[in-house]
C-alpha cells in the first residue's frame, strides 16, 4: 500500500474563477471548455492543483454562490460532460481539481426555496430554511436586528401573491441567498449526498464557502449595538458565525472524504480572526486546510507579518496541520493594489510572493495574479455586477475590480479571453495587453517568468513547502529566515537598501540584486531573494 502524501500540505493551489478565466463559445463568459484549453499554461506555470469558483446551476444573483442545483452545470458554463473532460485533462497533467460547495445558503431559485415559498407557515417544507414570525405589531419588524454581509438587513419578509404579508427568511448575504437550517436532517443527508456525487466523479476536494457559518445560536439573539456585520469582525461571538456545532458537520464529511481513495481535500473558508479559533478546524477528525486571512490581510509591514507568520505556524502545528498563505483572492481587492499600486505596488507584490512562496506550508494563488494584474478601479457604473453595489445603496463598488476577465494575448480587447470581437461580462482595461500571458512568456524579469521560476524551484528543492523555519538575525525592516537544508529567504520591507550578513548562490530574486560579496548582501527596498549555499 502507497503511503499517505497528504499532497495539500506543500501544494501550489491556483484558484480560477470559472466566469473570467476564459471564454470558449465567444458569449463573454468563461466556462469549463476554456478552462480546459489553458490547462497546459497552468501546468508549465507549475501549479499543482486547480480550485474552481462554482459553476452549478445559478441565477448568478452572487456570481455563481447562489446556487440553484447543486449537481448541474449552469449552461452557461457547459454541460456535465465538459466537466468530466475537464477533470480528465487536468489529471492527465498532473493537476489535481477542487471545486466549491456552498452549504450555507442557496439560491431562492433553488426547488427547496420555491416549495417553501409556496407553502404556509409550520409546512415542513419550511423547515430547511429559516422562517421565522416577525416582532411587534403583525410582525411588521424582522426577527432580530442581524444585518446582510452585502449591507441592509439579514432578513426579507414574504408576501402571498395578493400582497398579504407573512413571515421572514433570513439571509447572511443577499435576499436571493436563504440561509439553510442545519439543525433539520434532511439539509444534512443533502450535502452528504452532493458531496459524495462530486467525489464520485473524481474531484479531489472541496472548497467549504463560509465554512464558519451554517449553524446559528437556536436564541437568533440580537448583535450588539454597532457590531460589524462583516465576515472578518475581529470578534468570535456573532451569533451566526464560529458556532460550535459547525465542527460536527466536519467530522462527518471528513469521514465521507476520507472513505474515497485518492487522498481528497477539504479546505475551510473561514472567515475567523484568532488563529487558534481557525486551528479547531484542522483538527485531526475535520478538515485539512483553512484559508489564512489573518495573512492575507497583514499591512506591508514586517514585525505584523512575522507575528502572523509565527502565530499561524504555532496554532496550525498544534493540532498537526500546515499553514495556507494567500495574497489574493476572488472576494479582496488584487494585491497589487493594496500594496501601494503602480510601480510600487507591482515591487511589493512580487516581494511579497517570493516570501509566501517560501514560507512552510501550502499557497493558493488568484488567477491573473502570475501576471502582476492590478484591481481595476475606473469600471463603469452600468457594469458593476456586485450585489454590493446595489444593496450598499451605490457607495461600495464590490468585487467586481479583482474580477476582470484575465488577457491571454496582446493585441485588442478581450486579449484572447474570448474570440476576437467577443464582448466580456466585464470590460477589459485597454493597456492589459502588455500584461498578457503572451507578452510576458519567456520575458526575463516578467512577473509571469518569477512565479514560474520560484515555482519550479518550490517543487524542486527539499527544503520549500512543508517543513520547518529558523529566523535569522536581520536589521530592522528585514525578515529574514532559513528553510533547511540550505535555502535562506531575504525580504527587505522597508525603503532603503539593506546589507543582510548573507553568502551563497542566488536562486530567484523579485528585483534586480546583485550576488552576495564578502559574506554580505546589499538588498534594495522593497526586494526578496532566495539564496542556496
Amino acid at each position: 500500500m502507497e503511503p499517505q502524501s497528504r499532497w495539500w500540505r506543500e501544494a501550489a493551489i491556483y484558484q480560477i474563477y470559472v466566469r473570467s478565466f476564459a471564454d470558449s463559445n465567444g458569449d463573454g463568459e468563461g466556462d469549463l471548455t476554456g478552462i480546459r484549453e489553458r490547462l497546459p499554461h497552468l501546468a508549465e506555470l507549475g501549479v499543482d492543483a486547480i480550485w474552481l469558483t462554482p459553476f452549478y446551476v445559478s441565477p448568478l444573483a452572487d456570481g455563481g454562490y447562489d446556487v440553484a442545483d447543486y449537481r448541474d452545470v449552469d449552461p452557461r458554463f457547459g454541460t456535465l460532460e465538459d466537466f468530466d473532460a475537464l477533470l480528465g485533462a487536468a489529471h492527465d497533467l498532473g493537476i489535481r481539481l477542487i471545486i466549491d460547495v456552498v452549504p450555507n445558503h442557496s439560491s431562492s431559485a433553488h426547488a427547496w426555496f420555491r416549495e417553501a415559498v409556496a407553502a404556509e407557515p409550520g409546512d415542513p417544507a419550511r423547515s430547511r430554511y429559516i422562517f421565522r414570525d416577525g416582532k411587534g405589531p403583525d410582525g411588521e419588524q424582522p426577527p432580530n436586528n442581524w444585518k446582510s454581509i452585502f449591507g441592509g438587513p439579514a432578513w426579507t419578509r414574504l408576501k402571498r401573491p395578493d400582497g398579504t404579508p407573512e413571515q421572514w427568511y433570513l439571509h447572511l448575504f443577499d435576499p436571493e441567498q436563504p440561509d439553510f437550517d442545519w439543525t433539520h436532517q434532511e439539509v444534512h443527508d443533502e450535502f452528504d449526498d452532493v458531496l459524495r456525487f462530486w467525489l464520485d466523479r473524481g474531484v479531489d476536494g472541496f472548497r467549504i464557502d463560509v465554512a464558519h457559518g451554517m449553524v446559528k445560536d437556536p436564541g437568533l439573539p440580537d448583535i450588539a449595538e454597532g457590531a460589524k456585520a462583516d465576515l472578518l469582525d475581529g470578534s468570535t461571538t456573532l451569533p451566526y458565525f464560529d458556532q460550535d456545532g459547525v465542527h460536527d458537520i466536519y467530522r462527518r464529511w471528513s469521514a465521507i472524504a476520507a472513505s474515497y481513495p485518492g487522498e481528497r481535500a477539504l479546505v475551510a473558508e473561514a472567515w475567523v480572526e484568532d488563529a487558534n479559533r481557525v486551528a479547531r478546524y484542522l483538527r485531526p477528525d475535520e478538515l485539512h486546510q483553512a484559508f489564512n486571512f489573518e495573512y492575507l490581510t497583514a499591512p506591508w509591514d514586517p514585525s505584523r507579518l512575522r507575528e502572523v507568520i509565527d502565530g499561524s505556524l504555532a496554532a496550525n502545528g498544534a493540532v498537526g496541520a500546515t499553514t495556507t498563505w494567500v495574497l489574493s483572492n476572488h472576494d479582496v481587492t488584487r494585491h497589487v493594489t493594496r500594496f501601494g499600486g503602480g510601480e510600487q505596488g507591482l515591487r511589493r507584490a512580487r516581494a511579497a510572493t517570493l516570501l509566501m512562496l517560501a514560507l512552510p506550508g501550502s499557497v493558493y494563488l488568484y488567477q491573473g495574479e502570475e501576471l502582476g494584474l492590478p484591481e481595476v478601479t475606473d469600471l463603469p457604473d452600468d457594469a458593476l455586477q456586485d450585489p454590493t453595489w446595489e444593496r450598499s445603496g451605490r457607495t461600495e463598488r464590490g468585487r467586481d475590480g479583482c474580477r476582470v476577465p484575465l488577457p491571454w494575448e496582446d493585441g485588442s480587447a478581450p486579449f484572447g479571453f474570448g474570440p476576437e470581437g467577443s464582448t466580456p461580462w466585464l470590460p477589459v482595461p485597454e493597456g492589459w495587453g502588455a500584461l498578457s500571458r503572451a507578452s510576458q512568456r519567456g520575458v526575463e524579469g516578467s512577473t509571469l517568468e518569477l512565479y514560474t521560476r520560484a515555482l519550479g524551484l518550490r517543487r524542486e528543492l527539499d527544503a520549500l513547502g512543508d517543513g520547518a523555519m529558523t529566523w535569522l538575525d536581520a536589521p530592522e525592516g528585514v525578515l529574514y529566515f532559513e528553510r533547511e537544508p540550505g535555502v535562506r529567504v531575504a525580504v527587505n520591507l522597508g525603503g532603503e537598501t539593506a546589507r543582510i550578513a548573507a553568502s551563497g548562490e542566488v536562486l530567484v530574486s523579485s528585483g534586480p540584486v546583485d550576488a552576495p560579496a564578502d559574506g554580505s548582501l546589499a538588498l534594495p527596498a522593497e526586494t526578496a531573494v532566495w539564496l542556496r549555499g
